[in-house]
């Protein structure tokens, strides 16, 4: 590694495993000093763990202060915690419709089964995914923000989006929390450049997490077919786009959307 983020502090948030964990060591590995927020606080090599709901904004304040105390600066926010699935989401009769669906046209029949999941899904089951998707990428945000400006000093905010932004394909809650999260990172862009703050997003296509283990094989397979270069992507390779984004080499760069989906959809 090249040590281009030696010094500075990095916080990143959903750093338990997956995407987030990759993220975690990567930074580490160029020289960064980083905080590993998670629900579930565990051990990552050269990281400090600490444990935070990011749809608590207390929760989210506090380990931000944590690790700004421990590191005595903060120079990059990464916020990666996402979920795509909340209790009363309407994801179970969704699968069983697409199921139902898919059967009736392998068998040659006109389906009339449907996959419906806006119908199923409870207030709860909606606010449970925005709560943690943008709700926690804007509480990152603004403490982090607040820590800067006491600080007087500038940084970098990337924010893990998806390709589900543009593509509209997936779940009514984790598109619609995907793309406002892209509309965020625009907006803080422009409001934060003054400040010398830069503000990115990185939208990852499939990827091979443990968030996949959710979702039906044959999903998970086409999405490999749909994908040019025939394969998911590693979580090591979404970590690779957020580390050039937080360091100088993105000096000049803000309010970008960096596409990691291996050519599955054009932005």
């Amino acid at each position: 590694m090249t040590g281009r983020l030696e010094g500075r502090g990095a916080i990143v948030t959903g750093a338990g495993r997956g995407i987030g964990r990759a993220i975690v060591e990567r930074l580490a590995a160029e020289g960064a000093r980083v905080a590993a927020l998670d629900l579930k606080v565990e051990d990552s090599p050269g990281a400090l763990a600490i444990r935070c709901d990011v749809s608590d904004s207390a929760s989210v304040a506090a380990a931000v202060r944590e690790a700004r105390a421990a590191f005595g600066r903060l120079d990059i926010a990464v916020s990666n915690a996402g979920i795509g699935a909340a209790p009363g989401d309407g994801s179970e009769p969704f699968y069983a419709g697409m199921a139902a669906r898919n059967a009736q046209i392998a068998a040659g029949e006109t389906p009339t089964a449907f996959a419906d999941q806006l119908i199923h899904m409870e207030d709860a089951g909606w606010r449970g995914v925005m709560a943690v998707n943008l709700d926690g990428a804007f509480f990152l945000a603004r403490e982090f923000v607040r820590v800067l400006a006491e600080d007087k000093a500038g940084g970098a905010i990337v924010n893990i989006s998806s390709t589900s932004a543009q593509s509209g394909e997936g779940s009514p809650h984790y598109v619609a929390s995907k793309a406002a999260v892209i509309g965020l990172t625009r907006q803080l862009a422009r409001e934060l450049a003054p400040r010398g703050i830069r503000v990115n997003a990185v939208a990852p296509g499939p990827t091979d997490t443990p968030i996949m283990q959710g979702i039906p094989a044959e999903w998970i397979t086409s999405m490999e077919a749909a994908v040019p270069l025939g394969r998911l992507a590693r979580p090591e390779e979404i970590a690779a786009a957020v580390a050039w984004l937080a360091s100088d080499d993105a000096s000049f760069t803000t309010g970008s959307v960096v596409v990691a989906n291996g050519g599955s959809y054009f932005f």
